[in-house]
């Protein structure tokens, strides 16, 4: 089954109830004044976080959604009940896009709710219109409507570390190695590729396939995940050293980051040699210092699948990188919070 990542949607709120006209009988009293009571609020429409990848695929073939409207006022000054919310649940990383108003809503945190439309006000009975001077008004006023949109919405992957490269590179591997994705996270088709996550020590990481030259002006399925990859912190570049040429290798897919946009080149990025055991140990030694020279950084590390020591290393090497990001932002916001 195909993972569903763009949906259209048909989403209206609640009508506010009607206010109403009506006279007080009550009884062992007099012949009363007004007594009609104001509409109820019509229902308001949120957006909720959760945590499944797959459920954009519950709007495969219901597209329309409504909230409840408001109910009418009734007797003796009773305001109508009011509409019950409609709360539509969408998939971490999901963008919804009001058409008419161009508004962006993202979906964060699992559990976090949005309201992405406003109900609308109940009407007001006759007896909000007594005074000194109207003791019998005739007035009510209909329920407003509830605000409606069409919503495009569109799944982004939402991970801490993106694995790119080519498809030979070894990216799955890696994610397994790392998180024991094949055991404990399913694999969601884009058609033929499976680009699959999993959980290292509470950091998201996610396996982008693809990507290949050309993925930047829409040649095969590698754009669908150029754009996914804008949802992801950092950068894990694998390149196999069992390729004729590694650096080419590279070149090919920093040329699809830097002509797709989005600023995805100046995400940061860790290289990550892997089938190293294909190579020489000189060959990869120069390998390194190759690398190292050509991205002006020091964050180059190899790693072969056959090596538990190699990949337990890397792990670590990652975790602390992630760890320390984590700290820096939680730092910044703190700092932010304290200036507001």
């Amino acid at each position: 089954m195909a993972l569903i990542d763009e949906v259209q949607l048909h989403i209206k709120a609640g009508n506010g109830g009607d206010g109403v006209v009506r006279w007080r009988r009550e009884k062992f009293a007099p012949k009363g004044g007004p007594g009609g009571g104001n509409g109820g609020e019509g229902g308001q429409v949120w957006a909720e976080s959760v945590s499944d990848l797959a459920y954009l695929e519950y709007y495969k073939h219901k597209k329309n959604f409504s909230a409840e409207n408001g109910v009418a006022g009734g007797n003796l000054g009773k305001e109508g009940r009011n509409g019950e919310d409609l709360v539509l649940r969408f998939p971490r990383g999901t963008i919804l896009k009001n058409q008419e108003t161009e508004e962006e809503f993202e979906m964060g945190e699992v559990g976090a709710r949005i309201q992405i439309l406003r109900g609308g006000r109940g009407g007001l009975g006759n007896q909000y219109f007594k005074s000194s001077t109207n003791t019998t008004p005739l007035e009510w006023t209909p329920g407003k409507r509830g605000e409606a949109a069409v919503f495009d919405v569109e799944l982004r992957l939402f991970a801490d570390v993106g694995f790119i490269g080519l498809p030979s590179a070894g990216k799955s591997t890696l994610l397994n190695a790392l998180t024991n994705a094949k055991s404990k996270v399913a694999a969601y088709h884009f058609t033929t590729l499976d680009p699959h996550l999993g959980e290292m020590h509470g950091h998201i990481l996610a396996d982008i396939p693809g990507i290949i030259e050309g993925a930047s002006t829409g040649k095969g399925l590698g754009y669908k995940f150029l754009r996914h990859i804008r949802r992801t912190d950092t950068l894990v570049h694998l390149v196999g050293l069992d390729s004729e040429d590694p650096i080419a290798d590279y070149d090919v897919i920093r040329g699809e980051l830097i002509d797709y946009g989005q600023g995805l080149d100046k995400k940061d990025e860790i290289i990550l040699l892997s089938k190293k055991d294909l190579m020489d140990e000189a060959d990869v030694s120069e390998m390194i210092k190759t690398f190292k020279e050509k991205v002006g950084h020091d964050s180059v590390y190899t790693m072969t699948a056959y090596d538990e020591d190699s990949i337990k290393k890397f792990k670590s090497i990652l975790t602390q990188f992630l760890n320390s990001k984590k700290a820096e932002r939680i730092k910044k916001e703190l700092e932010e919070k304290k200036s507001e």
